[in-house]
Formats: structure tokens, C-alpha cells, sequence
């Protein structure tokens, strides 16, 4: 099956959040962040990627470049709006998960990030996801850069210099 990584489209975006909301019913969160992402894009402040496999778009990773959206909250250790952006968002569905997308669609992200001139990039993961975490850090997202209280717990902060 062709797979595709690439910056979403605005088709690909909406389908995207279509099936977040969809997967997450009866939850008022899931169509306000859909709305704030959405801002973010048309702003410049974020950049969604999209992995298609078969013309369908089926998981996602968006880069935060600026300190003002609200998973970075003003953190400029996290997205400066210069040289350090945010990775944020990412989702696959499941039936698609441990096949390697996840990793070539963030190695998009992370090319495209050099081409804009960013140095560094973060990554956050809630502290008891240890697999997650496993897998940012063998993405060579090694530096530790904090530990903030969320909502669901500690999330934990790391950095891969690009």
C-alpha cells in the first residue's frame, strides 16, 4: 500500500479531526482543540503533518512553532517562535500502529523543521506512558529539559538538538 508523509492538507486536516472527535464522543475538549489547531495552521504558529496509507489520511503530528499556542502556555523552553518548536499531537490509528509510520511521518517533521531554521525540537510525554517515552528517546530525543504537573499527571520534557 502507498504511504504518504507529508504536511496535511486542509482536507487531510479536517478528515484528521473528524475522526478525533468521532473516536473521543461526548467529549467537549476534542472540537475545541479541533478549532484551536486550526487557528494555530491558518496562523503560521503550527504545522499538522498527515500520514496516508491508500489515499486515507491516517495519523498525524503537528509541530507548535510558537510560545502562544496552548500545549506550550508561554513555555519558551518548549517553542520560542525561532530556533525550538513543540512536537505535539501525535496519533495513529491503531490498526496502523507499530508498522514504522509514526517514525517516518516525524522524520518529516523533523527535515521539514530543519529547512525552516529550527535548532532544536521538544517532545513531551505523560510520565507513567513509559513506552512512549521509550520510543521518543531511541527518536534521540535524549536532553531532559523539564517536568511540568498537567492535567493526568507529570508530563515530561525532552529535547533532540537538529
Amino acid at each position: 500500500m502507498d504511504a504518504i508523509y507529508h504536511i496535511a492538507t486542509k482536507e487531510e486536516f479536517a478528515r484528521l479531526w473528524q475522526k478525533n472527535i468521532h473516536n473521543n464522543p461526548g467529549d467537549p475538549r476534542w472540537p475545541q482543540w479541533a478549532r484551536d489547531y486550526a487557528a494555530y495552521v491558518e496562523k503560521g504558529m503550527a504545522v499538522t503533518f498527515a500520514a496516508v496509507l491508500g489515499g486515507e489520511p491516517v495519523g498525524e503530528a503537528t509541530l507548535l512553532l510558537s510560545p502562544a499556542c496552548k500545549a506550550v502556555g508561554g513555555r519558551t523552553q518548549l517553542a520560542d517562535g525561532q530556533t525550538v518548536a513543540n512536537v505535539n499531537a501525535l496519533r495513529m490509528e491503531k490498526s496502523w500502529e507499530g508498522q514504522g509510520h509514526m517514525s517516518r511521518l516525524v522524520k518529516e517533521l523533523e527535515s521539514y523543521a530543519r529547512t525552516q531554521g529550527l535548532r532544536a525540537l521538544t517532545i513531551g510525554v505523560d510520565a507513567w506512558e513509559t513506552r512512549n517515552l521509550a520510543i521518543y528517546l531511541h527518536w534521540g530525543y535524549t536532553t531532559y529539559v523539564m517536568a511540568e504537573e498537567e492535567a493526568g499527571g507529570p508530563v515530561l520534557y525532552y529535547q533532540k538538538m537538529l
